[in-house]
């Protein structure tokens, strides 16, 4: 699995870091992935961040 997020969509509101802090990560005003390849543990996290997110911004692959 593999996730991205798209900066322009982004507003830093920082909910995917506070629900999946081992995959995202605020870097100033916007978030970031931590990791290229999601490890099989921390999908079902990485994904309630994406559903949970208020802009869309983050994409599961």
């Amino acid at each position: 699995m593999r996730v991205s997020i798209d900066e322009d969509a982004c507003t830093g509101c920082g909910l995917c870091a506070d629900i999946c802090p081992e995959v995202f990560e605020l870097d100033g005003d916007v978030a970031r992935v931590k990791m290229a390849k999601i490890p099989e543990d921390l999908e079902e996290c990485a994904e309630d961040a994406a559903d949970d997110c208020p802009v869309d911004a983050i994409e599961v692959d």
